[in-house]
């Protein structure tokens, strides 16, 4: 009977566990999307939320508990200052887990974890960036056009 047994084994020892479950919680952060394996996504969806909950708090306190469990500094200082505000008015289910199909070498069943709304943010930096980019190539053309006619 599986009565009051919570967690994922993940077939590592205690140690090696939490090791793995705190980089990846930490590369969630950081990169607001990661591709893993099923169970290892799915074990570390409760610590990725817990944390943007602390975010949203934004205390001393909360701050050093959270940087308790992350690998980085540049991860804290991220977690409270883009995703706490930014899941400030969400009451939990910042993640979304797809599944990707099997991987190549072992078979082993894939599935991609991020952030909910990293899709709109990096969105709209590509588009930021591609307009920086007309704006730049306008600029240009038009300094060549002088050019030509002096």
């Amino acid at each position: 009977m599986r009565h009051r047994v919570a967690g994922f084994k993940l077939k590592r020892p205690v140690d090696a566990r939490d090791a793995l479950l705190r980089n990846l919680a930490t590369s969630v952060i950081e990169q607001e999307r990661i591709v893993t394996t099923v169970p290892k996504a799915k074990a570390v969806r409760p610590l990725v939320e817990k944390m943007i909950t602390l975010a949203k708090q934004d205390t001393l306190h909360s701050r050093r508990q959270a940087a308790a469990v992350l690998r980085t500094p540049g991860s804290v200082k991220k977690l409270f200052d883009t995703l706490g505000t930014r899941f400030g008015q969400r009451n939990g289910g910042y993640t979304r887990i797809t599944r990707l199909g099997p991987r190549k070498g072992d078979g082993a069943e894939q599935a991609m974890i991020e952030l909910v709304g990293s899709e709109l943010v990096k969105r709209a930096a590509d588009r930021a960036k591609r307009r920086e980019e007309r704006l730049k190539a306008q600029r240009e053309g038009r300094e060549g056009e002088e050019e030509t006619k002096e």
